[in-house]
């Protein structure tokens, strides 16, 4: 997984440079500071999902072109985003009891775009699946064990996780409880 996050760092300083953008241009385009630029490109930090895609739609280039150059460099499945990685933002100043968990809110125009509300039932079953897409899962309620390929991991209420859809996958439940998910997909147009 370390070699597939720095490969993020390295393919968004490729492009930036190839692009003639200094880290303080990319920087201001996604509202970031330059530092968490440049500790992202030297692989001294990891993104948020937010924060990756904020940056990929900077550099005016499609998700998908951004993550076929990384794919080649990795054999990692998915993106992992907890909890504790997204941001609380202040959206309107005058309003009052409002808050705002940033966790993925891009319209990515080259790409075809799909969101579900999965609720998994306690001991639901079903075989592992392929999907043409792109698939983003956000935990809404309860927790799960999500198998990629041979690789798992556990998602709890407000975790996120971005994977492609071409290896198999299934949400295995793994409490008493059900789980809520929201799910988006997105095609390649």
């Amino acid at each position: 997984m370390n070699d597939f996050l720095i490969g993020i760092g390295k393919r968004l300083k490729d492009i930036r440079k190839k692009n003639n953008l200094t880290i303080n241009d990319l920087a201001f385009k996604a509202n970031v500071s330059n530092g968490l630029v440049s500790r992202i490109e030297n692989g001294r930090t990891i993104p948020s999902l937010p924060v990756l895609l904020d940056l990929i739609q900077s550099l005016e280039i499609d998700a998908s072109y951004f993550f076929e150059g990384v794919e080649k460099k990795s054999n990692a499945k998915f993106i992992y985003v907890p909890k504790e990685s997204q941001q609380v933002i202040e959206k309107e100043v005058e309003a009052e009891g409002f808050k705002y968990m940033h966790i993925f809110s891009k319209s990515l125009h080259s790409l075809g775009f799909e969101a579900v509300l999965l609720t998994l039932e306690p001991n639901s079953k079903r075989e592992k699946v392929i999907t043409d897409a792109w698939e983003f899962k956000y935990i809404l309620k309860g927790e799960v064990k999500y198998v990629i390929d041979n690789e798992e991991v556990i998602l709890k209420e407000g975790d996120s996780l971005y994977f492609n859809g071409k290896f198999p996958h299934v949400p295995v439940s793994i409490s008493n409880e059900s789980c809520v998910m929201l799910v988006l997909y997105f095609y390649t147009a």
